[in-house]
């Protein structure tokens, strides 16, 4: 009997027909050469409004049963590499042994290679747009790399290229969280040829600090690439006041060890929990109040 190509029925089965039963990665077994890690650390800018972290994180147990998924951020704001690269190494040394999923992937569809990355006690899966590097370089360095081709270790092609969180990198990383090796998934690329993360230097000057913002958090404070030993060296003292200019204007802030060492509403610099200098206001919102953005030049005088 033919059914109506406009029958429900048959129209779901052609969105549903594809997924990881289909592919067989359910029942392939790892050549074992590999590590056998517990759990896989997430981190996108897929957002929660849509389906896509849940579909991800479906393959991945469907794959690979056994592990624990550590969600370190899925909100990473769209297409923001940098952003991701730098959260990533922000929190991959608090993480255990794991393979490491970051898929923000601008590229996603196009030439760009999709990676896997070894280091002594860890992998890392994703894009080759500089996402992995500065976490890899955390960990001690990449130790090999492979071009993800292998279709062992895909879901079926179905659509468009446009979601290769579902069908590339998350099938890669159940697989070798099931001790796959990076050999299972395709060929050995050279480590120069990955693509590196450029994080700007500031620009030290007797007495001023040309600089910019890294990061913004959900309280609007904004950290920049700058040290507390730098910030000393043009002779700025904690406790004192530094001048921040930004476009433009110039904002009086204090150099304090805490929020609460400033009155509410006032702006203070501080040293951040990852140990650089963040623009804060004591019960406010620095970016909010400075005008300020990651990438945003920022100027810091004595």
């Amino acid at each position: 009997m033919n059914q109506d190509r406009n029958d429900p029925d048959t129209r779901t089965g052609s969105l549903l027909g594809h997924g990881v039963e289909d592919s067989g990665l359910r029942s392939v077994e790892a050549a074992g050469s590999g590590n056998r890690f517990d759990y896989i650390t997430f981190l996108t800018d897929y957002g929660l409004e849509d389906e896509f972290v849940g579909v991800c994180r479906g393959v991945i147990y469907a794959i690979a049963p056994h592990v624990r998924i550590i969600d370190i951020c899925h909100m990473v704001s769209p297409y923001a590499v940098r952003s991701a690269a730098l959260m990533l190494v922000r929190a991959i040394q608090y993480m255990p042994p794991a393979v490491h999923l970051a898929i923000v992937d601008p590229g996603v569809g196009t030439a760009r290679r999709a990676i896997a990355v070894e280091t002594a006690d860890a992998v890392f899966v994703g894009p080759d747009n500089g996402i992995l590097s500065p976490a890899a370089q955390m960990l001690g360095g990449a130790l090999r790399a492979v071009e993800i081709v292998s279709e062992q270790f895909r879901l079926p092609q179905r659509g468009g290229l446009t979601f290769a969180g579902r069908d590339v990198f998350a099938p890669a990383a159940a697989a070798l969280a099931r001790s796959a090796s990076l050999d299972d998934l395709g060929p050995e690329v050279p480590l120069e040829s990955l693509v590196p993360m450029v994080v700007p230097l500031p620009r030290i000057e007797r007495d001023k600090i040309e600089c910019e913002v890294l990061w913004v958090d959900r309280f609007g404070n904004c950290e920049v690439n700058v040290s507390p030993e730098e910030l000393a060296s043009i002779g700025a003292e904690l406790g004192k006041d530094v001048k921040i200019g930004v476009a433009g204007s110039e904002w009086i802030a204090v150099w304090a060890k805490a929020y609460g060492d400033v009155e509410a509403g006032s702006v203070a610099i501080l040293e951040d929990h990852y140990g650089l200098l963040s623009i804060a206001v004591a019960e406010g919102n620095a970016a909010g109040k400075l005008g300020l953005e990651e990438g945003v030049a920022v100027t810091l005088r004595r």
